[in-house]
């Protein structure tokens, strides 16, 4: 029997290789088990995204949850996103909220993430005491969900409508509706769609339908997968304002601006803490992932806000938003989760799209106006990435060597380095490069930032030759 491991978010394994019913039910024994501990009268919230199978591996997760004692709100949405779980587990005051994703994993991925009680990722602690209590094999005599739902051990609750309900309360849908500016959303096959068409029936949908293998298409918001999306913002000569793009759960954001230039997660947290800042008179703490660009501190430093840089993972944001005792404002990560003040203490890609959508509807400004409004304050910049399918060797090898501390990378002269989490080597002119190994995937994962994504690239060349000689 395999050892089950969560990685930065979530166990993650590849369908009917090691994610079986059999392990799912190892691993929602566990997670019984951790709420009987923990809580005088436990109960989860649990649903699953529309990858393969989901429906299955949600029932199966319900049915030992319910066999155990575990009060369980089962959506009875055919699939749901995971900020509506954790919504949903703040909502009914739950132990727990489940979902079962990849999130934006390849689709040959499932997965099963724990969300708390407070509406964000499970701490660290927690998710260790799940993953510590996951038993080689487990022999339960499991009931049908419908008979669990007879014994009261399994409501269903629709998530749906709960979150379509929050959003219209928190944003100005019609100032959105009728700016007159036209809008476009891919869902890549995930599962924002629904919410998206309930809230925005007549914009532009792509990849809107059913489809659990993704056509084949790990569903990450990253430009390189969203060519066929950019085409049509493209053909349309401005027409469409901006493009929304969430990934499978719906969790992480991508933005197109009006021309067709892909807005990334660095800019996107710039675009926020602009906004809430100066146009919403709001203040309180940004929190952001080593990952991130440095011209968010550049922001923060202009506005006098104070800039927490955490290691990389969600959970490292949310800890802070919960725990700090802080005023929160913003805070996000590059990989497009972020999370903002007055929602859950998670990552939503449809709620961040809605805020910047929102910002444009009420200034009348293009997304590229407001691009530039940011550069006039901290200086243009790209950040690229490169993910290096290297194997284990390789992978150990040079995470030893950046242990041991690189120099140089070809011409690019090392003027500092840093280690939170990975290794940022910053060069003498402010760029940087930074190198880490994937927490959920066989990749090596090497960031680069400079004035523009030419250089950047450049850089990543330069780093990249340099690792593999």
């Amino acid at each position: 029997m395999i050892k089950i491991k969560f990685g930065t978010d979530g166990w993650r394994a590849i369908i009917a290789d090691d994610y079986t019913v059999e392990n799912v039910k190892r691993v929602a024994y566990a997670t019984a088990l951790w709420l009987k501990k923990s809580f005088e009268h436990p109960s989860a919230v649990v649903g699953c995204d529309p990858r393969f199978a989901g429906p299955l591996f949600a029932d199966t997760t319900a049915c030992v949850l319910a066999s155990q004692g575990v009060k369980v709100y089962r959506a009875s949405n055919p699939f749901v996103s995971t900020p509506m779980i954790s919504l949903g587990t703040v909502r009914k005051q739950a132990s727990a909220g489940i979902i079962i994703t990849a999130s934006h994993n390849p689709p040959s991925y499932n997965g099963y993430k724990i969300k708390a009680y407070y509406g964000g990722p499970a701490t660290p602690d927690d998710i260790e005491q799940v993953e510590s209590a996951i038993p080689d094999s487990v022999d339960l005599k499991l009931k049908s969900v419908s008979e669990y739902n007879k014994d009261g051990l399994i409501e269903f609750i629709d998530l749906e409508d709960m979150y379509v309900a929050h959003a219209k309360n928190s944003f100005d849908i019609a100032a959105i509706r009728d700016s007159g500016l036209v809008w476009a959303y891919d869902a890549m096959y995930g599962a924002g769609q629904n919410v998206m068409r309930r809230l925005f029936p007549d914009i532009t949908f792509l990849h809107c339908d059913a489809n659990p293998g993704f056509d084949g298409q790990a569903p990450e918001p990253i430009q390189r997968n969203l060519k066929e999306f950019e085409d049509i913002i493209k053909i349309s000569d401005g027409e469409i304002a901006s493009g929304l793009v969430t990934d499978g759960d719906a969790d992480r954001i991508g933005l197109y601006d009006q021309d067709g230039n892909f807005v990334d997660s660095h800019h996107i947290l710039l675009l926020l803490i602009h906004y809430m800042y100066k146009v919403k008179g709001e203040r309180g703490e940004v929190y952001s992932t080593f990952s991130c660009t440095s011209k968010i501190q550049k922001l923060c430093d202009v506005y006098g806000i104070n800039n927490t840089v955490t290691k990389i993972g969600f959970k490292y944001i949310c800890d802070l938003i919960v725990n700090s005792g802080k005023p929160f404002m913003v805070g996000g990560e590059e990989s497009g989760g972020i999370a903002v003040n007055g929602h859950i203490p998670e990552r939503d890609g449809i709620w961040i799209g809605l805020m910047i959508w929102e910002f444009m509807a009420k200034t009348g400004r293009s997304l590229s106006d407001l691009v530039q409004e940011i550069y006039s304050i901290v200086g243009k910049f790209a950040v690229e990435r490169y993910d290096l399918h290297v194997t284990e060797a390789v992978k150990q090898n040079i995470i030893s060597n950046c242990k041991t501390g690189y120099k140089s990378f070809g011409n690019l002269k090392v003027a500092k380095t840093e280690d939170l989490d990975g290794y940022k080597f910053f060069f003498e002119d402010e760029t940087w490069v930074m190198i880490r190994p994937s927490g959920t995937e066989p990749v090596l994962r090497v960031y680069a930032e400079a004035p523009g994504s030419a250089e950047s690239f450049k850089i990543l060349d330069t780093v990249k030759a340099e690792l593999l000689k």
